[in-house]
């Protein structure tokens, strides 16, 4: 027996009926599922999936696997937490398997936390399988390490609004001051307002900006700029993720994923 096939051997925690399991799908290619994820796609009755999870995921699900969509995507119609997290629990009361599928790791800005509160005051078993977050996987199919010792010994992960939506709000001069490299996640909207904070709170103009698009796919773009310049950027293709600070120093000879690497979608 070689390959996937000694998979079939392993005892797999089971997916009982009555319960969710929170997946992370992992930042885009569809070959960083957990080996968890997998047997939850093959085990699951409902998949409630994020707008960024790759259908080349709910391709693996069973046939029969109910598949709802619930993507929030920011500026475009979506569906509220509240409607989502009252979804699972009405599944799961129904007697299904539920997977609720969730891009990058659940409990990193992906409301994972919330929904999992729901389900614990509403009485429902669930379980976590953490994915790998678009802050560390996205970033590596891209050339840059978050951390490296010629660099930084630090990280700060932050999103580019608080839970209103505004950025001023937030504290920029802490933000700037608590790391050399910041990972910021859905930040591409109010970019030139961030990067301006961070300019005023002292950061320099000429400090290395990288935004990763569509990380871990195909059509993965990467741009390489500077804080100063962000402001003049035409356009950011969505979704991304946004590294300020010397993290990307070594991506002109760490940058792998290129040419025909590209070409298996898997990854």
């Amino acid at each position: 027996m070689t390959g996937f096939a000694k998979l079939d051997g392993l005892d797999f925690p089971q997916f009982d009926p009555g319960t969710v399991w929170l997946v992370g799908a992992g930042p885009g290619a569809p070959g960083l599922l957990t080996l968890l994820g997998y047997h939850a796609l093959a085990q699951a009755d409902a998949i409630v999936y994020d707008a960024l999870v790759n259908p080349m995921l709910l391709d693996m699900a069973r046939p029969e696997a109910e598949r709802i969509p619930a993507g929030k995507r920011g500026g475009k119609p979506s569906p509220k937490q509240a409607d989502i997290s009252d979804t699972l629990v009405a599944l799961a009361r129904e007697g299904k398997r539920v997977l609720r599928l969730k891009g990058g790791d659940p409990f990193m800005f992906g409301r994972g936390g919330e929904e999992a509160g729901v389900l614990f005051r509403a009485g429902i078993r669930f379980r976590v399988v953490p994915g790998i977050s678009s802050g560390l996987g996205g970033l590596a199919y891209a050339g840059i390490p978050v951390t490296h010792r010629d660099a930084n010994h630090s990280v700060l992960f932050l999103t580019g609004h608080d839970e209103t939506g505004d950025v001023t709000a937030l504290d920029w001069d802490a933000i700037h001051r608590a790391a050399p490299v910041l990972v910021m996640f859905m930040s591409v909207k109010h970019l030139s307002t961030i990067t301006a904070r961070l300019m005023a709170a002292g950061r320099p103009a000429g400090e290395s900006v990288a935004i990763v698009s569509n990380a871990a796919l195909p059509q993965q773009s990467v741009i390489e700029t500077t804080l100063g310049a962000v402001a003049g950027l035409c356009e950011i293709a969505t979704p991304a993720i946004v590294v300020v600070g010397p993290a990307s120093r070594h991506r002109a000879m760490l940058d792998w994923y290129a040419g025909d690497l590209r070409e298996n979608p898997l990854g």
